[in-house]
């Protein structure tokens, strides 16, 4: 409802008093002062909303700092600064060429050991045949000797032989397993160079926005030491505000079923609304407030990790609330008043119980009265003086 001003003039009357010592004297004449133009607002039953209002940072979702996993030149920055990217975009390229001729020296050792574990198992082939017929003859010689053919030394012999035999089989089975476990060993530091081989390309392990690139192309990054680039994840955002802690208890119960609905000023102006995403869990015990975030959908860009906003969450939509503009006024010996205009056009003070002031993009800056007032009252706006 638009807030229309009418002008009214209003006839100051003074009454002048005389003081007479007696019955016989006359009492002086006075002229009533000219009408004074003044304007007038009515006052007006509004719907307006309950509302907390604060200062709020706006804060990136996530916020990740990108380093090497390994130490290497970089060869490829693949990107520019600001730019917006996805979570998976490669972003740099380090030297892998050391890491290549690493694989390709492993590689050739895993193959020496497949060689040799092949050889191994050759022996042993050739050496249960040995062992076989070593193991025959030296059967027949103890055979031999019992029946007084074959004299002691000879027994030793082939008995010495078959030993003989077992102990090579034994030998190429632990040349076998050694061949085998320098194979796993190989095989396990050709797949650690291979991972490192991986960490040559780094991508984006978010999506988001890209900072300043402090390392260029040609210098030297350091394993877990040097930040590449930081990306800011800023859609959706965060803006976090403090609050009154008397506040704490209006603001969860109209929380309960449904987040409260947040809004922001961003900095052309204009208003973006979101919604309470999270209440600290504790109370700050230096400033008496309490922490809160709300997110913003934010893929027009229009609030930045960093800034200041004018936050505000609306608690409650208050029904029939009497407003008049903040301009009418005044403060005196027994706090707010108003002039208040008479149905005979003469004026009068009214005292008023002023809950809160409300700006509205069409009204103005509104203040809200809790008593004194009542509906199509008409209250002086300029001229009060």
């Amino acid at each position: 409802m638009k807030v229309s001003k009418t002008a009214f003039v209003l006839d100051v009357v003074l009454i002048a008093f005389s003081v007479s010592c007696s019955r016989n004297d006359a009492a002086p004449q006075t002229s009533a002062p000219p009408p004074v133009a003044v304007r007038a607002v009515a006052a007006r039953a509004v719907d307006v909303p309950l509302e907390v209002a604060a200062i709020g940072n706006v804060e990136a979702v996530s916020t990740v700092d990108v380093k090497p996993r390994l130490t290497g030149p970089i060869l490829k920055v693949l990107f520019q600064e600001g730019q917006d990217v996805s979570e998976g975009t490669l972003l740099f390229e380090l030297d892998s060429q050391p890491l290549l001729r690493q694989i390709t020296e492993l590689e050739a050792n895993l193959a020496r050991d497949t060689a040799n574990e092949k050889q191994a198992r050759a022996n042993i082939a050739k050496d249960h045949a040995t062992l076989k017929n070593a193991q025959s003859i030296a059967a027949r010689g103890l055979q031999l000797a019992k029946e007084g053919i074959f004299s002691r030394e000879q027994t030793e012999q082939v008995v010495s032989a078959a030993d003989s035999a077992k102990a090579s089989l034994d030998a190429d089975q632990a040349a076998v397993e050694s061949a085998q476990a320098a194979m796993k060993a190989d095989s396990a530091r050709v797949a650690e160079t291979r991972l490192q081989l991986t960490y040559t390309k780094i991508y984006a392990p978010i999506s988001g926005r890209t900072g300043a690139i402090p390392v260029k192309e040609g210098n030297v990054a350091k394993e877990n030491d040097t930040t590449l680039v930081t990306l800011l994840q800023v859609n959706p955002v965060y803006v976090s505000f403090s609050i009154p802690e008397n506040l704490l208890a209006e603001v969860r119960r109209h929380n309960v079923g449904h987040p409260l609905a947040v809004s922001a000023v961003t900095a052309d102006g204009s208003t973006v609304t979101g919604s309470l995403h999270f209440i600290d869990s504790s109370v700050d015990t230096t400033t008496g407030t309490i922490k809160l975030k709300a997110s913003f959908d934010n893929a027009a860009r229009k609030l930045w990790p960093g800034q200041f906003v004018n936050v505000r969450a609306q608690l409650m939509i208050e029904h029939d609330r009497i407003s008049i503009p903040s301009r009418t006024v005044q403060t005196g010996p027994r706090g707010k008043y108003v002039w208040v205009m008479n149905h005979d056009t003469t004026v009068s003070m009214r005292v008023v119980n002023i809950l809160r002031n409300y700006t509205t993009p069409e009204t103005g800056e509104q203040a809200i009265v809790g008593a004194g007032l009542r509906p199509g009252e008409m209250v002086i706006s300029e001229g009060q003086m």
